[in-house]
């Protein structure tokens, strides 16, 4: 995921791309990934998340999209990218259209990453005040390690302390 701005350049200057964030996945991550899974990943499922990890381990920014019918398996691509960046001590988050997805993503989030220490958090509209007040300081402490949400993650007040991927 990357977000571009319009940057004003003085004349003949030229803009330099920035470089993306580079997540390293050695051999004990992808160990680690294979045992958070209680199922074998498909064909189509392995060969996407190489693709995104030969991405995500190189310096330029990644922008891609996962297509696929309901139920292919996406959400598990996401969060083995996800697991990825969090083990290199990265933020992950991910955006989802509508609470009740938001909610049915946080809930398969905390139930596969129940072992790995990294804690879950889920942010929406919806939420008490006090209760996003608590999450926004948690994230940006780093507290939470992946955030799952609606359009609430992209407000002015969520500030990630180290946010390296977002799906």
């Amino acid at each position: 995921f990357w977000l571009s701005f319009a940057l004003q350049l003085k004349r003949g200057e030229r803009r330099k791309e920035p470089k993306g964030t580079v997540i390293e996945i050695p051999k004990a991550t992808k160990k680690r990934m294979a045992d958070l899974l209680t199922f074998a990943l498909t064909g189509a499922q392995r060969k996407v998340v190489k693709q995104i990890f030969d991405d995500m381990q190189s310096s330029e920014p990644m922008n891609r999209l996962v297509q696929g019918d309901v139920g292919s398996g996406k959400t598990i691509v996401a969060f083995l990218a996800m697991f990825a960046a969090m083990e290199n001590g990265y933020q992950a988050a991910m955006m989802a259209p509508t609470e009740l997805l938001a909610e049915q993503h946080a809930r398969n989030a905390v139930e596969i990453f129940r072992e790995t220490g990294y804690r879950v958090g889920l942010l929406t509209g919806s939420m008490k005040a006090s209760d996003k007040r608590k999450l926004h300081n948690a994230i940006a402490s780093g507290d939470v390690q992946l955030v799952i949400g609606t359009h609430a993650l992209i407000q002015e007040a969520v500030a990630f302390e180290n946010l390296g991927l977002a799906v």
